[in-house]
Parts: structure tokens; C-alpha cells; sequence
């Protein structure tokens, strides 16, 4: 750090039970050498007198999930606030428009969170392109392996994959399926053919796409053009025993018409978000043996939360050189990302 800056000083704002997965201690060190933080204070309401001093004199925040909605209370309470450092994915409900148009600079670290997602979304693909959970729930019913009649539609030599959203995740996805012998589709408004072609994919029209996969997996942001894309009409051009992988918000498909098609047995999903969320108790998708849910956590879990952590101090250590953020979230791009 040049000797003529001062480090900056920063807050956590977030709930203090991901502090310890987010920042362990070889990066809490880093953090505390960037930066002039108190450890030991995480804030979770901006009106708490304990942590008033620290918020008045803040000018980061570092915050996490459970951090409350940064509003016009929140720069009221950290006045000379000057750049969030997200250590999760999405800002969009986070920040409001108070900080927006206060000029404070935003940076998240939802690229480290797409790696997981991408990851789990690559062997959701592999596995249902075995028809392992078909296969599964046979053998623990019959105790007997497959016959060759059973297995002639398995496999995942030429699986014609669609990938819709060429977001972080699926340039991720995209990038994890190279080396596999799939065919692979992409849909995406703001995608040319020539950079589809360049990702390993061919650009198609969404209907197109949905005609002609096997496997449909969902990486579009939850912004009002996408709100149910996958509606009745839609889903019904998956072919016959079509899957839905959905790992990004629950709210791009229309949940009654995905139930229909999956108690009806038509389609198979693997669905880690859903519309609700959580489903409710009495939801069928709970019993479908063509259905598996998994409770959200293809994001960052477990000591995969590091990366995060490790993305802010990054930025933080950028911060206090002088340097811009790696990772800024521009307040115009929220109209079409995550």
C-alpha cells in the first residue's frame, strides 16, 4: 500500500454465523492488515447504538448474507460510506437506490459463486444423462440390475444439452461441458452465433432450443422479461422424458405448469430452486420418483464459502492500493443480470 493512503475502514454487515467459513483465519489476516476492522463486530441493523462509532466512520462495508437492505437508513447511519464488498452472489435486492445515486461503488463476488452452481449443474447433466436416478429407485425396488431393453435410451454419447443464459454460470457450464461428446445449444438475446460458436455452443431461438434437447438447463436472471419464460405452452416442446435442470431462480418457470407435466411423468427435473421456496409440505414434487430436489444449494456451501471471502479481500486489498474493484456491479446492469 502506498505510504500517503490511509487503510480504509470497514464494517462487516452480515450474519456473524458465515463470518468464520467466509474468512478463515489466513484471510482474516489479510483482511485486518488491508484494512481497519474490528473483527469481532458485525453489524445486522443499522440502528444499533453498538454500532454506531464503527458505522459513522465506515467507508466499507463488507456484507454477506443477512445483511439488512442497504437504504437511505443505512448511508444515514455510515455517512462516508464509499464501496460495498459483497462476499455472496447477487446485489439486486441488497442495494437500493439511496446508495445507487450516492455513488458508492458496489462489487460482489458472485463470480466465485457461479464455479459451484456450473459444477453441480455439469453433474446433474452426467447423472440424468445415465438415468442414475431412474436406475437408482429401480434397483432399490427389484434388487436386479437393468436388462438391455431397460438401458437402450441411457447414455451420454451426442445428449443435445440447452443451455439457457450465457450469465457467469452458464459461461462456466458452458466451458465445463467441452471436453464431454454433447451437443450443445444456447439461448440468449444478448449472445451473437459467432460468440455462441466461440463458447462451443450454436445459437438457437428459445423454442428452438427447448424442440430440440434432451436436457434444459436454466441460467437466466430473475428480471420481469424472464418471469415464467417457462410457461405452459413452452414447456410442453420439451420432448417426451425431457429434463429441467433449474438452478437459478424458481420464478423463470411457471410452478403449476411443471407440476402438471411432471405428475403426468411427461418431463423429469432436477430442481434446486422452486417457486415457492421452500415447497410446500404437502407439494407431490417431494414423492416423484422423475423428480429431484435438491434444498438450494448448488451456490457456494461449506468451505467453498472461502472463495467468496477471498474474492472481497482481493477487492479490499485493491481498495486500499488505490486500484479499481476486479468484480464492480454497475447499478445499468442490473436490468438484465443477477
Amino acid at each position: 500500500m502506498p505510504p500517503s493512503l490511509q487503510p480504509p475502514r470497514a464494517v462487516f454487515a452480515m450474519d456473524p454465523v458465515h463470518l468464520p467459513l467466509l474468512f478463515p483465519p489466513p484471510l482474516m489476516t489479510r483482511l485486518t492488515r488491508a484494512a481497519d476492522i474490528e473483527p469481532a463486530l458485525v453489524v445486522r441493523d443499522f440502528t444499533d447504538p453498538a454500532a454506531a462509532g464503527a458505522l459513522a466512520s465506515a467507508d466499507v462495508l463488507i456484507t454477506g448474507w443477512g445483511c439488512p437492505h442497504l437504504d437511505a437508513g443505512a448511508l444515514a447511519a455510515a455517512p462516508g460510506l464509499r464501496a460495498v464488498l459483497h462476499a455472496a452472489g447477487s446485489v439486486r435486492s441488497l442495494v437500493g437506490e439511496a446508495l445507487w445515486s450516492h455513488g458508492v461503488t458496489v462489487s460482489s463476488a458472485v463470480t466465485g459463486n457461479a464455479l459451484p452452481v456450473a459444477e453441480y449443474t455439469l453433474a446433474m447433466i452426467l447423472l440424468v444423462g445415465k438415468d442414475t436416478f431412474e436406475h437408482r429407485e429401480r434397483y432399490r425396488r427389484t434388487h436386479t440390475y437393468p436388462g438391455p431393453a431397460e438401458t437402450a435410451a441411457t447414455g451420454n454419447l451426442g445428449r443435445r444439452i440447452g443451455v439457457i443464459g450465457a450469465s457467469r454460470v452458464g459461461r462456466r457450464l458452458l466451458e465445463l461441458l467441452r471436453p464431454f461428446d454433447l451437443t450443445v445449444l444456447l439461448h440468449d438475446p444478448y449472445v451473437s452465433p459467432a460468440e455462441a460458436a466461440a463458447l462451443g455452443a450454436e445459437l438457437l431461438p428459445l423454442e428452438d432450443l427447448l424442440r430440440h434437447s434432451d436436457i434444459v438447463s436454466l441460467h437466466a436472471p430473475d428480471i420481469p422479461e424472464t418471469h415464467h419464460m417457462l410457461d405452459r405452452g413452452r414447456l410442453a416442446l420439451v420432448r417426451d422424458g425431457g429434463v429441467l435442470i433449474n438452478t437459478a431462480r424458481g420464478a423463470l418457470v411457471d410452478h403449476e405448469a411443471l407440476t402438471d407435466e411432471l405428475v403426468s411423468g411427461r418431463l423429469r427435473a432436477v430442481l434446486d430452486v422452486t417457486e415457492p421456496e421452500p415447497l410446500p409440505a404437502g407439494s407431490p414434487l417431494y414423492r416423484l420418483p422423475n423428480v429431484f430436489l435438491t434444498p438450494h444449494i448448488a451456490g457456494s456451501l461449506g468451505n467453498e464459502l472461502e472463495r467468496l471471502g477471498a474474492i472481497v479481500v482481493e477487492e479490499l486489498e485493491r481498495l486500499a492500493a488505490g486500484l479499481p474493484p476486479l468484480y464492480e456491479v454497475r447499478h445499468a446492469d442490473l436490468a438484465r443480470v443477477a
